[in-house]
């Protein structure tokens, strides 16, 4: 029986088997996933075959990373199929073409920034500088682009295209323009959005860092992604999807308990649409996998 799933006007069924992999290959701990002009899905994982891409049909086409990547955590894919990659731990954001030549790298292997944060005491006590444990980017005006630091800092980085620094806001905190472990971040038509992960909530920010508004009410949210026709989709480690409009209207929700089971899910962390509307799905901790679900309606 196929399982659908429904989003006020919108209407999906999985496609079960989507993505076969090569004997001995596996998802993996899939921190993003994304999608290009040609409709091929890029999944950035944690595992000996970090980069993968396949076409429409789930057929693996390419992979390539393997000893470039050490946590996979954040991709964005600009409008020239160039991408951009954050690599969690290892404090490093990259930016390659799309057969994988490299063009761009910011911050310094292993090395993180100062935040107060140590193994002996976990806690985020100040802002820092780039990086510590960054988590996502996403493309702005002029080729400018947002990374979103994370984990371990509490901040939002705007860089020129050349990958100059331009500015950082956030503290630690919880009131208007704090940040408690900022996971995502999306910029569409002179608003960038950022997923406050820990304080369950998406802020709206100008391009220079000042709040406009929030929207309260998500678990744990991960990801933002909004599509060609402003509807913003947003994973939710709570074992969840949401969609909406940008006005912040619900238009739908699946998930909310954690399931292996087909078309729900355990921890989404990762999100995309094609050109045919169709939804990508990835999952870490106990899901660790990548689902499709193909619009109908």
């Amino acid at each position: 029986m196929a399982v659908v799933l429904e989003a006020g006007e919108r209407k999906y069924e999985l496609v079960e088997g989507w993505g076969q992999l090569p004997p001995g290959w596996v998802w993996g701990q899939v921190g993003a996933v994304g999608v290009d002009s040609k409709d091929n899905v890029h999944v950035f994982t944690r595992t000996d075959h970090p980069y993968m891409i396949f076409d429409r049909s789930g057929e693996l086409l390419h992979s390539w990373g393997r000893g470039i990547f050490g946590d996979a955590h954040g991709i964005c894919m600009a409008p020239d199929d160039t991408v951009y990659l954050v690599d969690r731990s290892p404090q490093l954001v990259f930016k390659f073409t799309n057969d994988g030549r490299h063009l761009l790298t910011l911050g310094e292997r292993d090395k993180a920034s100062d935040t107060g944060y140590t193994d002996e005491s976990r806690k985020v006590t100040h802002a820092g500088p780039p990086f510590h444990h960054p988590t996502d980017v996403s493309l702005g005006e002029n080729g400018e682009f947002y990374v979103s630091d994370g984990y371990r800092n509490c901040r939002v980085h705007k860089y020129a295209a050349d990958g100059t620094l331009l500015m950082s806001w956030g503290n630690p905190g919880e009131g208007p323009g704090m940040f408690n472990l900022v996971h995502s971040v999306w910029f569409h038509k002179g608003k960038v959005y950022v997923a406050d992960r820990q304080n369950g909530r998406i802020q709206i920010f100008t391009p220079e860092g000042e709040y406009i508004h929030e929207w309260p009410g998500f678990v744990q949210p991960c990801k933002i992604f909004v599509d060609k026709d402003e509807i913003m989709y947003v994973a939710e480690l709570g074992a969840r999807v949401s969609i909406l409009d940008l006005d912040g209207n619900v238009l739908g929700r699946w998930g909310g308990t954690e399931s292996h089971e087909p078309g729900q899910f355990w921890a989404p962390h990762g999100l995309w649409t094609d050109s045919q509307d169709d939804l990508y799905v990835c999952e870490v901790t106990q899901g660790q996998r990548l689902q499709k679900f193909a619009r109908i309606r």
